[in-house]
């Protein structure tokens, strides 16, 4: 029986192995975590199956080369990947302002890897081997693929294939495409002429290496200095980004030729199983403990990703451009089978923390007919309306769930990823709904709603608020029914794209009137890759080339941001100068419909009487606080949100 180990780290851990040399350097910007939730860490597991011998170089030092040449030259190639979360905003806020930790690496220290670092790592690695074959992936260089609004140097970068200097870029999900670019490396071929993997992405000198149909869109010079041109190109990548009907899709940036390869099909239910039952260690390498070890893999340490892709259609998602709409996921038994493991780990006190992946009640494609036809073109699934061709079927999620909280040694399992409310409520026998709320909710549900105003929702790609409300007055109904207090806690989003100061401020009277009042607000986060970023740059939705309107001032953003938290004494300028630029004067006053009272020295000491107060009160227990300390109650008891 073959020992489980970690994958080795250093020459001398290669040693011990017996290796003098290895086929495959795997380079990652995250700590090394030997655990399926790591994408560089699946990538290295699945070449290792394929039988090569894989060496981890985890957040080199980044300032020389010596850290690759401290590895050795591997026989085939270099894979490198700039880790589970996009560097960018791993280390920057919206604000643009440094972030003070980072979960992915060891201690949450900040500084550990560089910015763009599949660039920095490619650069190095060829300085340090030179023509060696060099392939980038992961989720930093699937959303770069083509020439992209970059929102930290605000302009437009070319693919980032070409600052990289690598051979080949994969995009997506990358098992397939590095299985066959492996085999054919391996096999000798020279990394110049693999040109024609699906869900790759390579330089050509002309269109003519293309090994697909093809459409072409606007060139890195055309989209650099006009934004309808970009809008454009973006619609295209986008139409074509399917596995079934996708052409490749090409792009010149300057003398050359970007060749993106039509998307690779996602793996089956078997080959998902496989890839999730690889030999993981499940645990964070031994190196980091005297560092404090690696705070990323307690959220996934007795958690399950049980499928892949999302339909969801949320503009401001980078998911559908990288894992693809089409649902593939694992089966029961794989899904069991690894949560049995658990019960084996003496760190497991009984409590799955979640089973879910992009959207947690995701199991099978939206309908029949996207197995021969792909996904339609330019269309949603659910919103702003569901499509009648639309599979709500829970039934399996459900049946994998009853079987979960069966398994002995098992306390709870709960659902905390993303869970597609809309897409429930589509499911007319409502037994999963029901077992939802008994069983799987860990005092609070989180969901996404993210406005309440429909043209701003139709801009972000989202059902209309009604859904949402029905949603939350059934959450309320099935807990009341099983006498649970458990709340309903809303992700909301300002400053999106179309959200005017007039829809923020219809937002805030929302929340007044329901006596939620969030402590945390998501200002819209541009990133690369996704419409709603497109729509940011160019003022244009791609969808149909309508002019959008768009708050890129950082002022007019923290006017939208200090509505939505109106209660808070340090936004009351920002809220009040927002009223009156927006015209609702009538929401500063003294009758309950308003935000604000007006200034005066009278208000003031009474603000500060009232604040001394607050100070002086006991705090309740986490389960029976009310929604936010200092909230109104709501005028509708029967629905509670945190």
């Amino acid at each position: 029986m073959k020992i489980k180990q970690f994958l080795p780290t250093s020459r001398d851990e290669m040693r011990e192995r017996d290796w003098y040399y290895y086929d495959f350097l795997v380079v990652t910007a995250d700590a090394y975590v030997d655990h399926p939730s790591f994408g560089t860490t699946i990538i290295a597991r699945v070449l290792e199956a394929e039988g090569y011998r894989v060496a981890i170089l985890a957040q080199p030092d980044w300032h020389s080369a010596q850290p690759f040449l401290d590895m050795g030259k591997p026989r085939y190639g270099v894979m490198i990947g700039g880790g589970n979360i996009d560097s960018m905003v791993a280390h920057y806020t919206v604000a643009k302002r440094r972030r003070t930790s980072d979960s992915y690496s060891p201690g949450a220290r900040m500084g550990l890897r560089p910015d763009r670092p599949t660039i920095v790592y490619a650069n190095r690695a060829r300085e340090a081997f030179g023509n060696i074959p060099i392939v980038i992936g992961g989720l930093e260089a699937s959303l770069r693929r083509f020439a992209h609004y970059d929102y930290w140097d605000d302009k437009v970068r070319r693919s980032i294939l070409f600052d990289a200097q690598a051979d080949l870029l994969v995009y997506g999900m990358g098992e397939r495409a590095t299985r066959e670019i492996a085999a054919r490396l391996a096999a000798g071929e020279d990394v110049s002429t693999i040109h024609n993997v699906r869900g790759t992405c390579f330089a050509a000198k002309s269109e003519d290496e293309c090994a697909f149909p093809s459409v072409t869109c606007a060139s890195f010079e055309e989209v650099c200095t006009n934004k309808r041109a970009y809008a454009e190109a973006t619609r295209i990548t986008y139409e074509e980004h399917d596995s079934v009907r996708g052409r490749a899709v090409l792009q010149a940036h300057e003398n050359r030729v970007l060749v993106c390869n039509p998307p690779a099909a996602p793996l089956n239910r078997e080959e998902l199983d496989a890839v999730a039952e690889l030999p993981y260690m499940r645990e964070v390498h031994p190196m980091y403990d005297a560092l404090g070890g690696v705070p990323a893999i307690e959220e996934v340490r007795f958690s399950v990703t049980h499928n892949r892709g999302c339909f969801g259609g949320c503009n401001f998602c980078s998911l559908a451009f990288h894992q693809g709409r089409a649902i593939t996921s694992r089966s029961i038994e794989s899904v069991l089978r690894e949560i049995e493991g658990f019960t084996h780990d003496p760190l497991f006190k009984g409590y799955v923390h979640d089973i879910g992946g992009p959207s947690a009640n995701f199991r099978h494609p939206s309908c029949k007919k996207q197995e021969k036809a792909g996904m339609c073109k330019n269309k949603s699934c659910l919103a702003p309306k569901p499509c009648p061709n639309l599979d709500a079927d829970h039934s399996e999620y459900l049946t994998l769930l009853r079987r979960a909280r069966a398994i002995p040694g098992v306390k709870k399992v709960f659902v905390r990823s993303g869970i597609r409310y809309d897409y429930m409520l589509q499911d007319k026998r409502g037994d999963f709904f029901a077992e939802l709320v008994r069983y799987h909710v860990s005092g609070q549900l989180k969901v996404a709603p993210e406005h309440c105003v429909a043209g701003v929702l139709d801009y972000m790609g989202k059902p209309h608020f009604d859904v949402f409300e029905r949603f939350w007055a059934k959450y309320q109904r099935l807990n009341e029914k099983q006498g649970k207090e458990q709340y309903l806690v809303p992700y909301l989003m300002s400053s999106h794209p179309g959200c005017t100061l007039g829809d923020a401020v219809k937002l805030a009277e929302f929340l007044h009137s329901t006596g939620h009042q969030p402590e945390q607000v998501q200002d819209f986060y541009p990133t690369p890759g996704t419409l709603s970023t497109c729509m940011y740059y160019t003022g244009i939705d791609p969808r149909d080339m309508s002019e959008v309107y768009v708050a890129r001032d950082a002022h007019d953003k923290a006017l939208q941001r200090a509505l939505l938290q109106w209660r808070r004494p340090e936004k009351r300028a920002l809220v009040e100068e927002a009223l009156r630029k927006a015209g609702r004067e009538d929401l500063i006053g003294y009758g309950k419909n308003c935000l604000i009272r007006p200034r005066s020295a009278a208000n003031l000491a009474a603000s500060r009487r009232e604040k001394a107060g607050a100070q002086k009160t006991p705090k309740k227990g986490a389960t029976k606080s009310p929604p936010h300390k200092g909230a109104k109650p709501s005028r509708k008891p029967k629905r509670k949100m945190k």
